[in-house]
């Protein structure tokens, strides 16, 4: 069946050039929206808004009554359409590609059903008042649709030849890595949903564990992802033809260590809230680290043309741009 972009795509094409930079785009707002997030958490912001869609019953937007807390709520929404933007241009710019890589077009689309999952994940959120276990769920929420728009960007951008295929050892660690950074970040959001930031008042109820047991738990898979990296590295160092994905384990440790290092900070500092702000950020950060550094050490698992029949050319019409 025809749709309208069908018939768009045979008139108008964009460049490769066009689609990196609208994956780079969608990227960066995924990451940025972490941030906004962990602000409003921080600044006790979470119920500013105390309803949803609308921000209170009648108004779309906060009312003076509101206050600072309804403002910094209602810019973590509007943010939200900035996200819904940079995903749209990342849609169209897949779609208008000659050959079109389906697994692009794919995958763009699927960051458009996260972000309108996430932000009625964060209505209900909202609606039952800070609860933990669905702020948890918010995060991880936001951590997935991190996921697709690291694998977009990885793919758009990795169509050049690759390095050498690194050893089963160091294959074998990268994926041992994504998975503990995986454990951690998920370990995080019961360090968050235990501990003192709400997201509002004192009176939000709080996940039923003790508090510095779990940032222990959290702080020991942390040791456990930085150990994991360094072993990596010292495989990879041994093997030649792997520069790419050297360098790119190189950068995921010193992500890694500045986030242990703002972490660490945090706990003993009462947790000052810029620092956990941060933190949230780098949490970010180091899963899309963990992403490229699995997808650099293995090549040829997720980059364009992997598969033949993925790609699809359009009618023979020049490209527009």
């Amino acid at each position: 069946m025809r749709t309208p972009f069908s018939w768009l795509a045979e008139r108008v094409s964009l460049s490769p050039r066009a689609l990196r930079w609208a994956t780079t785009a969608s990227l960066v707002v995924s990451i940025v929206i972490v941030f906004t997030g962990g602000v409003v958490r921080v600044t006790g912001s979470g119920l500013g808004c105390p309803s949803w869609p609308a921000c209170e019953t009648g108004s779309l937007a906060p009312t003076p009554e509101l206050g600072v807390h309804g403002v910094i709520e209602f810019a973590n929404r509007v943010f939200t359409g900035v996200v819904i933007l940079a995903v749209g241009w990342a849609i169209v710019a897949a779609r208008l590609q000659r050959p079109r890589d389906r697994a692009v077009t794919r995958l763009a689309w699927s960051q458009f059903w996260l972000v309108v999952a996430n932000a009625v994940a964060g209505g209900v959120t909202v609606l039952t008042e800070l609860n933990p276990w669905v702020v948890a769920l918010h995060f991880v929420m936001a951590i997935a649709l991190l996921t697709t728009t690291t694998l977009t960007w990885h793919r758009t951008l990795r169509q050049a030849a690759v390095d050498e295929e690194p050893p089963p050892a160091a294959r074998g660690l990268a994926v041992a890595l994504m998975v503990v950074t995986l454990a951690l970040v998920l370990a995080g959001t019961i360090v968050s949903g235990a501990g003192p930031h709400s997201g509002d008042s004192a009176a939000v109820p709080r996940i039923a564990l003790d508090w510095t047991t779990v940032a222990i738990v959290h702080g020991a898979l942390g040791g456990a992802v930085i150990v994991l990296a360094i072993a990596l590295l010292v495989v990879l160092a041994r093997t030649r033809g792997t520069r790419l994905a050297r360098q790119r384990t190189i950068a995921f440790l010193v992500v890694l260590v500045l986030q242990a290092a703002v972490g660490t900070t945090q706990s003993l500092t009462g947790l000052p809230d810029l620092l956990v702000a941060i933190h949230l950020l780098g949490a970010a950060l180091v899963w899309a680290g963990a992403l490229r550094v699995l997808l650099d050490v293995h090549p040829r698992l997720f980059r364009a043309g992997t598969r033949a029949d993925e790609r699809v050319a359009h009618p023979t019409t020049a490209p527009a741009s």
